[in-house]
């Protein structure tokens, strides 16, 4: 039985993709699925990858504008970490984290607090961001209650903001659509503002702007009571809210007022960490912040195994050492934590980001965001930004107004198409298009990426005019 299963399988994969595309619809339910659709639909099937390349069904050779899923950051194919997998399966591939440990988890922590700023020093290995996010946040709840501080469990996020999909990661998120039909504990989250410049009040300026969320932040501190706030959670980029990249010296304003409230700053560098702003981790070396607590994933392995994890403050974990309640457990891990095939990834992949790649990444991205700039000449992209290797063109009906298509909330993925139709894939978000490619990309490749994007927007600007959607 197991055999003939095998050779159905080979048999799917040899016959082409119609196969895979059926039994799809019929048995694999797809994430952030629609109601209507649920369960029943097939998504754009991918054959393979090479380099900052990906191939879909029909053969068509595509840009992966947005590195899978903003993890691919040293390209597809390295044969170096596919051995590395293999050595480590084949010498350990599993050991129960609950009374057993194995050397590849205590390397890349060790690695991971040479990187980290501040005095972060220990981390906790989880399976991806989601899980980095949850647990940095039960250890908040954990800490405060070992210190005799049960009240203190609020937490304060933004609007734009995205932190994951498990429940109190989940109920962080300040994205449109996110939580129309989702639930979350928002009894325990107070919301912010974004810190988006493109999208502050008429008329303000944006040091105002960065006066007025800074006074929000301090004013909503005083009105909830530091004594009920545990944390802060914030991207340094607002990634997957459109590229939001905060005024300068906000974080670190942000940042003083939390260690003067006692309030933990957790730093979500799920995307931002790992090279994708040129850095192992951009919130000391890009921003100028340390955090009690950075989460990450994504990048750690390039996407080539499930993994994240949170690093923590030397001095959270002593003053816990030092409290009067040494037998208070923790009661928080997982299967696979500290998996020793992904941490063995994640050293190798560390290897390449520091052999060269980080480098690469830093020297392009100035090349990357000028030509991507130049964007803005077509009258239906309304601002580019970004920083490092990410980048969001954000489409508007109108500059003036800064109407993001309320007539058609779907023009990104139009662009998607149309660019998918010429090499490119893009990752749209309602008006806007994400880009952050591989970080191994060249100035010829961006260059590349760019002129589809505009032909993209510009045939898309051509179907809105005939559809009487815009005028432009």
């Amino acid at each position: 039985m197991a055999a003939a299963r095998e050779i159905k399988a080979r048999e799917m994969i040899d016959a082409g993709d119609d196969d895979a595309v059926e039994v799809a619809k019929r048995h694999l339910v797809q994430p952030w699925p629609y109601a209507g659709s649920v369960g029943a639909e097939a998504r754009a099937l991918i054959g393979e990858g090479d380099g900052i390349y990906i191939t879909d069904a029909s053969g068509k050779r595509l840009i992966d504008g947005p590195a899978g899923m903003w993890c691919i950051n040293v390209g597809h194919r390295r044969e170096e970490l596919a051995r590395v997998m293999y050595d480590q399966a084949m010498a350990l591939s599993y050991n129960t984290p609950w009374y057993t440990m194995n050397a590849p988890s205590a390397e890349l922590a060790r690695r991971i607090a040479d990187a980290a700023p501040g005095d972060l020093s220990h981390t906790f290995f989880t399976t991806g961001g989601s899980s980095a996010v949850e647990t940095a946040l039960r250890f908040m709840q954990f800490y405060n209650n070992v210190r005799g501080r049960p009240e203190k469990k609020l937490i304060l996020s933004r609007g734009g903001a995205y932190h994951g999909s498990t429940y109190l990661s989940a109920s962080l998120n300040g994205r449109p659509r996110d939580r129309d039909w989702m639930d979350g504990a928002d009894e325990l989250v107070v919301k912010l503002s974004s810190p988006n410049p493109f999208r502050r009040p008429q008329g303000m300026s944006v040091p105002a702007f960065t006066d007025f969320l800074v006074d929000q932040f301090r004013d909503t501190v005083a009105r909830v009571g530091a004594d009920r706030i545990g944390a802060f959670v914030g991207e340094p980029v607002q990634a997957s809210g459109g590229v939001v990249v905060p005024p300068d010296g906000y974080l670190k304003r942000i940042r003083e007022i939390c260690r003067e409230n006692d309030i933990l700053y957790v730093s979500d560098e799920v995307v931002t960490g790992f090279g994708r702003l040129g850095h192992v981790f951009a919130s000391g070396d890009v921003f100028g912040i340390d955090p009690d607590m950075i989460t990450f994933a994504k990048g750690v392995t390039s996407g080539y195994f499930p993994l994240g994890g949170v690093i923590i403050s030397e001095r959270l974990l002593e003053e816990l050492r030092r409290s009067n309640h040494p037998d208070a457990l923790f009661g928080h891990g997982l299967t696979y934590t500290s998996h020793p095939i992904g941490c063995a990834v994640a050293l190798k992949n560390l290897d390449l980001l520091e052999d060269g790649v980080l480098q690469h990444a830093r020297e392009i991205a100035p090349y990357f965001q000028a030509r991507l700039k130049t964007l803005e000449e077509l009258p239906l992209v309304g601002e580019v930004r970004g920083v490092g290797l990410m980048a969001c063109v954000e489409c508007v009906a109108d500059r003036e107004s800064k109407d993001p298509l309320q007539l058609d909330k779907d023009v990104g993925k139009r662009i998607d198409a149309h660019c998918h139709e010429l090499g490119l894939l893009v990752r749209p978000l309602i008006n806007m298009c994400v880009m952050s490619p591989p970080l191994i990309i060249s100035r010829e490749q961006v260059d590349d990426m760019v002129a589809i994007l505009r032909e993209g927007i510009s045939r898309t600007m051509d179907d809105l005019r005939k559809e009487g959607v815009w005028r432009g």
